[in-house]
């Protein structure tokens, strides 16, 4: 796999793929966040809203990408983009490439395609678990969306005090939002248990894994590992 970079303002890219695609991923980009920047300007509360808004049948298709997972997790649209971009670049690779084999990182955001199974390192911050546990992702679960909301890393808007929630979703967009939901329920003197109970509500998610401070909790079809 070759690795490569792509940056287009706020959207950072890691690639790896079987050659270098830089130039097709950075096409891309611009392609969705035009479609992004046109939408918000005659929608603008598409960048604002911190609740679901409605469906949008004439939106294009990674608009309503957003919506879906939005409402699904009960968080903003904004909240998917990241991760809604990681999957669309990734599976117009594959499809345009003929890839047997993908990954796309944006911010800590995965879309990840790959025929062996696959290990993902948590990294959360402060917490003394930080980068020492991780999430064994069989390949016959593949394509799937790994995504990461943090209250302690990066500069994502989070109203709780998680160090990591990480989401797996078959829906990129779904983990992103999901990750975000949950990220802001995790309180300090509040059980993770509640958050986890919570993530079992939300149709589409497979499995979720939280780190705060030296507590760690998870739910659904994870199976942790030492890193």
């Amino acid at each position: 796999m070759v690795s490569c970079n792509v940056r287009v303002r706020e959207t950072d890219l890691h690639i790896l793929a079987p050659v270098d695609v830089a130039a097709d991923a950075e096409n891309m980009v611009w392609q969705y966040r035009n479609q992004l920047d046109n939408y918000i300007s005659k929608n603008p509360s598409f960048l604002y809203s911190l609740v679901p808004l409605p469906q949008d049948a004439m939106a294009p298709p990674i608009i309503r990408e957003m919506l879906l997972a939005s409402e699904t997790a009960g968080v903003g649209p904004m909240a998917a983009v990241a991760g809604v971009i990681s999957e669309f670049v990734g599976r117009k690779l594959v499809s345009s490439r003929n890839f047997p084999e993908i990954m796309v990182e944006n911010g800590g955001d995965i879309f990840l395609q790959r025929r062996t199974d696959c290990t993902i390192a948590i990294f959360a911050g402060p917490s003394p678990l930080s980068n020492k546990v991780g999430i064994r992702i069989p390949a016959m679960k593949m394509p799937l969306g790994i995504c990461t909301s943090s209250a302690t890393v990066g500069h994502s808007l989070s109203m709780g005090q998680a160090d990591a929630v990480t989401v797996l979703s078959a829906s990129t967009a779904l983990a992103d939002a999901t990750a975000t939901r949950l990220g802001n329920e995790v309180k300090k003197d509040h059980s993770l248990n509640d958050v986890l109970e919570l993530a079992g509500q939300i149709p589409g998610i497979l499995g979720v894994v939280i780190i705060r401070g030296e507590e760690i909790g998870a739910w659904g079809t994870v199976e942790l590992v030492s890193c």
